[in-house]
């Protein structure tokens, strides 16, 4: 038996999302017209707002709807630091997790030319421009972990290091809690390597 159009449509539109293959988004239409039609019609009637409002600060380049986020108009935030992350779910997780005093600057991706992704594409001319002006002190890499991450974080730190800004990076290693043999090779090379001294 073959869908109706209009669910047709519906079941291949939540396939977009991150994650949901063909069962999982008619698992999800069929929950939402069987179960939840008013939750429904309040995630359309937000999407579209979404969709129409959320722009990109002008300054750090992370999602806001107005010209400066709410980081970039605090008055209250240490201008001196500059957090530079991927994506602005980093901004979300670094703010719940440490309540970061700083500013970002969010990049919107990782350099990878056999992606076509330079330093134009990541903005890294605006980042350029912020250096410029001597406001910032230190900028702080939390790129991810991965080849491209590093390879980006790298080139940031030589862009910081013309300007006379210091440059650190995340540190990555072990998580809390975790057990050494179950822990990937390349972690626990990059923890060992980045050991600190106690005491």
């Amino acid at each position: 038996m073959s869908h109706s159009p209009l669910l047709s449509q519906l079941i291949d539109a939540l396939r977009c999302l991150p994650g949901v293959g063909p069962k999982s988004a008619q698992r999800m239409a069929f929950h939402l017209l069987e179960r939840d039609r008013q939750g429904a019609a309040k995630l359309s009637l937000v999407m579209k707002e979404a969709m129409e409002h959320i722009g990109h600060c002008s300054q750090c380049r992370t999602l806001s709807e107005d010209e400066l986020c709410q980081h970039c108009a605090d008055p209250a935030k240490d201008r001196s630091l500059l957090c530079v992350v991927e994506t602005p779910a980093d901004v979300m997780a670094l703010d719940q997790a440490i309540g970061f005093k700083g500013l970002y600057f969010v990049l919107m991706g990782h350099l990878s030319p056999l992606d076509g992704i330079g330093p134009k594409e990541l903005g890294l001319d605006l980042l350029e421009a912020r250096l410029q002006q001597g406001e910032v002190k230190e900028i702080i890499l939390a790129t991810n972990p991965t080849v491209e991450g590093e390879t980006t974080a790298h080139y940031i730190s030589k862009m910081a290091g013309e300007y006379g800004v210091q440059a650190s990076r995340l540190a990555h290693g072990i998580p809390l809690g975790g057990e050494l043999e179950y822990i990937d090779g390349g972690t626990l090379a990059h923890a060992f390597s980045g050991r600190q001294r106690m005491g």
